[in-house]
């Protein structure tokens, strides 16, 4: 099966765009109409009671909604369930996650099978670990997102010596040989190449141990990615397999970068209480866009959590209003909402980008 392959060319056109930003002045940049009338703004919002329930039957009256500190005026509220949805499967396939991917593949190929709704609902995988590909691109095809799930395999590694082995390593690189994914590669290429072209509501659903190595991206802009996309994430959490951390090889730095290899620095040699927190990390990206993380575990099967992860979105709300202000501006404008009702909580993106 023919696979895009997005890193090089990504940041082929990272390079363009920096080029064609350097040749023009600032001077010659349109300046932004203070007098333009705010745009409305859209949050896709999912509520729960105390059990953890999809809340129903709200109302504007039970929200509050501040934007950068002051209150807002909601326009409406509705249910957004039958609202047409692309999802996209970001699915970890390093060799830290290779145990879990059998089931991976049977609990997704369930899960589409159930929230997609002929031609209103789309899909698309891609998979990641020492680059991202595209395994199957939007489609409403139940055949082909069976076959692309079909197609994800773990990377192999050589156990023999010799010069096949060494030219494997190195066309793999440093991130290959340490287990690495380029968690937030994924999480903004799939944001960016993908779901910013698409209308109505949209998903992420990655599943990983939310470790980085070697992305090109960061987790910022990852995340801003997604906010701008309109893309709410939700991660299904594996814990890693054992490895060796901190050995010769080439450890985790602090924040969950490689240290050594093609960025680089010589191999340093980290003690086990710095590996980074991949659980910490996949809620942080999924805090800030309005979803939430799930853990994977015997009695919380990838089924299971996919079932939940199915009512929620089923149960969202959009709620709509318009900024009390006169052109609020270019840049990240931090959104709170509040459930008047303490056994509520309220999931939504922290905020979303002005144009």
């Amino acid at each position: 099966m023919t696979h895009t392959r997005w890193i090089s060319c990504s940041f082929a056109a990272w390079l363009l765009a920096i080029g064609l930003t350097s040749a023009h002045p600032l001077s010659a940049q349109a300046t932004p109409d203070t007098n333009a009338p705010a745009k409305a703004v859209s949050l896709p919002v999912t509520v729960l009671d105390k059990h953890g329930k999809i809340a129903t039957n709200l109302s504007k009256d039970d929200f509050v909604l501040q934007e950068d500190g002051r209150f807002q005026d909601i326009g409406s509220i509705v249910p957004a369930g039958d609202l047409p949805l692309t999802i996209g499967l970001a699915v970890d396939t390093s060799r830290s996650q290779r145990s879990a991917l059998g089931q991976e593949r049977d609990a997704s190929s369930n899960f589409l099978d159930q929230i997609l709704r002929g031609d209103k609902d789309q899909a698309f995988l891609i998979h990641f670990d020492q680059e991202v590909e595209l395994d199957q691109d939007v489609t409403s095809s139940r055949e082909k997102l069976r076959a692309g799930l079909q197609s994800m395999q773990a990377p192999q590694f050589s156990q023999t010596s010799g010069d096949r082995d060494q030219d494997d390593q190195h066309r793999r690189g440093a991130s290959s040989r340490r287990g690495g994914a380029m968690v937030y590669d994924a999480v903004y290429l799939a944001s960016d190449e993908i779901l910013k072209k698409q209308p109505g509501r949209k998903t992420i659903i990655v599943l990983s141990d939310g470790v980085d190595r070697d992305s090109k991206e960061t987790l910022h802009a990852a995340i801003e990615a997604a906010q701008r996309a309109d893309a709410v994430v939700y991660a299904v959490y594996f814990k890693p397999e054992q490895q060796s951390f901190g050995s010769d090889r080439g450890g985790y730095g602090p924040w969950g970068g490689p240290m050594g290899g093609h960025r680089g620095g010589g191999q340093r040699r980290y003690p086990q209480e710095q590996r980074p927190d991949g659980k910490k990390i996949l809620e942080q990206i999924t805090h800030e866009t309005g979803g939430r993380v799930f853990e994977a575990s015997g009695k919380e099967t990838v089924g299971k959590i996919y079932t939940q992860i199915q009512e929620e979105l089923r149960g969202q709300y959009s709620v709509s209003y318009t900024p009390d202000r006169v052109a609020a501006g270019a840049g990240f404008h931090k959104i709170e909402l509040k459930a008047k009702k303490k056994d509520l909580t309220v999931e939504t993106q922290v905020g979303y980008y002005g144009e």
